[in-house]
């Protein structure tokens, strides 16, 4: 895996487009998430994971598998380089944002030890809700 960096933000945005085509990110939201104290991420060519520390938690702001790569342990991959490395920042635990009609998504935290820890209603620019799940780690 390819340790993300703000030079990467082209790359990056067009898979961001590829795997969410209703709410891209674009190169400059790429940049600066990258660009934050904290900020952290990797790729390859499947997919992308990109999350922040703050204080003892790590944020999974956002993670993508292409389309092509699904199914095939990439997510599950891209999410346990994560993991590792918010732990080797000293977070103790990953947070995170999921669709509730995202049943794939849902299903990768679940099996990745993920639990349910809240709501966000109408928390997407569609109006859908989000669950809030977290991981010690």
């Amino acid at each position: 895996m390819i340790r993300a960096e703000p030079a990467h933000a082209e790359l990056l945005a067009a898979m961001h487009a590829r795997c969410f085509p209703d709410d891209p990110w674009d190169a400059q939201a790429m940049r600066e998430i990258l660009a934050m104290p904290g900020s952290f991420g990797f790729f390859d060519e499947r997919g992308f994971a990109i999350g922040y520390v703050a204080a003892d938690s790590c944020d999974l702001a956002t993670l993508g598998v292409l389309p092509e790569a699904r199914r095939k342990g990439a997510g599950r991959a891209l999410l346990e380089a994560l993991c590792a490395e918010a732990k080797r920042r000293g977070a103790v635990a990953v947070v995170l944002e999921v669709a509730e009609n995202n049943t794939a998504a849902r299903n990768l935290y679940a099996k990745s030890g993920f639990s349910v820890e809240g709501f966000r209603k109408n928390y997407y620019r569609d109006s859908s809700s989000a669950l809030l799940m977290r991981r010690r780690i």
